[in-house]
């Protein structure tokens, strides 16, 4: 809302409360019959100016428009006027165009924040991470059924939910979400899974600088590599940046960029059925996202969902996502089987307000793999237990 929208508001409620102060008066101590039609004329032209323009340019020619009609209709565009004549809540949901790049902005920085160079800043997120990290995914816990049913259970053992967001038993309803076919369409040729990286420029504790098969864009052609060769998933690696602007980091824009050359690629592939953006966190320099597979340091791993909802204001609207259950189907089934495969190897599925590009397709999956302190060879060694993962899911 621009700041002489606010005036024209402000003057309107003023002149608003001068008009109901005048009309109080006017019902005791009485005015001449010109006086009073002078001062209705005016201040009910002056409404009209101020926030109906247009009524009052048409009413030029046509004599004043009727008082109860002027009243209501200022009122049904002023929140205020609505309140009061009708004791409905405020809609605390913004539209305006600069709300909705900052909303967009935010998604982009959320996951972790960083400065222009790609390093990481010390923020609050990063102050509580460096509190010890739950183990209680790296004992083996029980996925049956009966368990999974009971909401709290299911959300004390395999979620974390931001507190900006809000999430209920009909949202994370195992049963359901289980019952979900996530399996590939084998009768159709061409490409089923698509990795690619919002923020591309995310490295590790020894990546070698300028040396791209150690970043994260490493990590994704290399998870394509086994998914290609080893399990014989037919998978394309997208190696797009979107988060460098002439040549310096900016992350304000990277989904809505990612979003038109994803877009293109699922309608250039449409067998394409299982999208995947894999990013790398940033904790505290003291963690250490580390668990032990087969003998092997592995960096762990975190799925990722958007609800496209706020618990401030509730649904985003636009942000809409119709396959929030579908992603949540995903990324539990996920979380389960490698629950099964490698007790330890995931973290808690995380749930945050925003939509992340998970609207793009049904099974689409943000995962957060490792973490800046983590080393290139726990991250392959993640990309190894994360395709076995994927296979047991989807293939």
């Amino acid at each position: 809302m621009n700041q002489g929208k606010r005036i024209s508001q402000v003057l309107f409620i003023i002149v608003l409360c001068v008009f109901i102060l005048y009309m109080g008066v006017h019902m005791n101590i009485g005015l001449s019959e010109d006086m009073e039609m002078y001062l209705n004329s005016f201040f009910l032209h002056r409404a009209e100016e101020t926030y109906l323009s247009g009524f009052s340019y048409i009413s030029e020619g046509g004599g004043p428009l009727p008082e109860q009609w002027v009243t209501e209709c200022a009122a049904s565009f002023l929140p205020l006027g609505t309140y009061v004549s009708e004791s409905t809540p405020l809609d605390t949901e913004v539209e305006d165009s600069e709300t909705y790049e900052m909303i967009l902005e935010k998604q982009a920085n959320d996951e972790n924040t960083v400065d222009e160079n790609g390093n990481l800043i010390e923020n609050e997120k990063v102050q509580e991470a460096e509190k010890p990290i739950p183990k209680e995914t790296e004992k083996k816990v029980d996925t049956s059924m009966e368990k999974l049913k009971d909401y709290e259970y299911l959300v004390s053992n395999f979620y974390t939910v931001d507190g900006t967001t809000a999430v209920s038993e009909k949202d994370l309803n195992a049963e359901k979400l289980l019952a979900k076919n996530m399996k590939l369409d084998k009768k159709t040729k061409g490409p089923k899974i698509l990795i690619y990286h919002t923020h591309s420029q995310e490295d590790f504790k020894d990546s070698k600088k300028g040396d791209q098969s150690t970043t994260i864009m490493g990590m994704g052609a290399y998870l394509s590599e086994l998914l290609n060769k080893k399990y014989g998933i037919e998978t394309i690696h997208h190696d797009g940046v979107y988060d460098l602007i002439d040549g310096e980091m900016d992350r304000s824009k990277a989904y809505q960029l990612a979003e038109v050359q994803v877009k293109k690629l699922l309608k250039k592939y449409p067998s394409i059925e299982v999208v995947i953006d894999l990013h790398r966190d940033g904790v505290a320099n003291s963690t250490h996202l580390v668990t032990d597979i087969d003998g092997k340091q592995t960096a762990q791993i975190m799925f990722f969902n958007g609800m496209s909802r706020t618990k401030a204001n509730g649904d985003i609207a636009y942000l809409h996502n119709p396959y929030i259950e579908d992603n949540l189907a995903l990324s539990l089934q996920m979380q389960l089987a490698a629950a099964k495969l490698y007790p330890g190897f995931t973290r808690h599925i995380y749930l945050k307000s925003y939509r992340y590009n998970l609207h793009l397709k049904p099974k689409s999956l943000l995962i957060e793999a490792g973490a800046q302190t983590n080393t290139v060879a726990e991250m392959k060694n993640a990309m190894e237990a994360l395709a076995k993962v994927l296979d047991e899911c989807v293939n």
